[in-house]
C-alpha cells in the first residue's frame, strides 16, 4: 500500500525523463536554435518543472490521503502559485530583446505547457481513483 500510494510521482518521473531526453535530441539536431546562448540551460528549465511538479504531485497525494474533497482545489492553488513563481523565473528573458530569447521563451512556455499536462492527467487518475 504504502508504495502505491506515492506511484503518482514515479509516474511523473517516468514521463519527464524521456521528454527531456528527447528535447534534448531535438537541439542537438536542430542548430538553428541558438540555445548555447539562453539565459537558463535546458537542464536548469526540467530542474525547475520538475522539483515543482514532484512537489505539486507529492502535496495532492497528502491531500488526498486527509480529505478528497479538496484535491482539486489545491491543484488549481497550486498551479498557480507556481504559475506566479515562473514568471519571475522568466522575468530576466522577458526584459531582454534579443532574437536567442525569443526562442527561449518558447521554449520555457513549452515545458511549462508539458509539465502542467502531466501534473493535469496524474491529479485527474488521483481524482478519479475512488479507493
Amino acid at each position: 500500500m504504502g508504495i502505491k500510494k506515492f506511484r503518482p510521482i514515479l509516474e511523473v518521473l517516468l514521463l519527464a525523463i524521456p521528454i527531456y531526453i528527447i528535447h534534448k535530441i531535438i537541439f542537438s539536431f536542430v542548430k538553428s536554435i541558438p540555445h548555447e546562448a539562453f539565459h537558463y540551460s535546458l537542464e536548469q528549465v526540467y530542474g525547475f518543472f520538475l522539483m515543482a511538479s514532484l512537489l505539486i504531485v507529492l502535496v495532492l497525494v497528502i491531500i488526498r490521503e486527509k480529505n478528497l474533497d479538496i484535491v482539486g482545489y489545491t491543484f488549481l492553488l497550486i498551479t498557480s502559485m507556481k504559475m506566479g513563481v515562473s514568471y519571475f523565473v522568466l522575468r530576466p528573458i522577458l526584459l531582454n530583446a534579443n532574437e536567442s530569447q525569443h526562442s527561449e521563451k518558447i521554449n520555457f512556455f513549452i515545458i511549462f505547457a508539458l509539465f502542467l499536462a502531466i501534473e493535469t492527467v496524474i491529479t485527474i487518475r488521483l481524482l478519479n481513483n475512488k479507493q
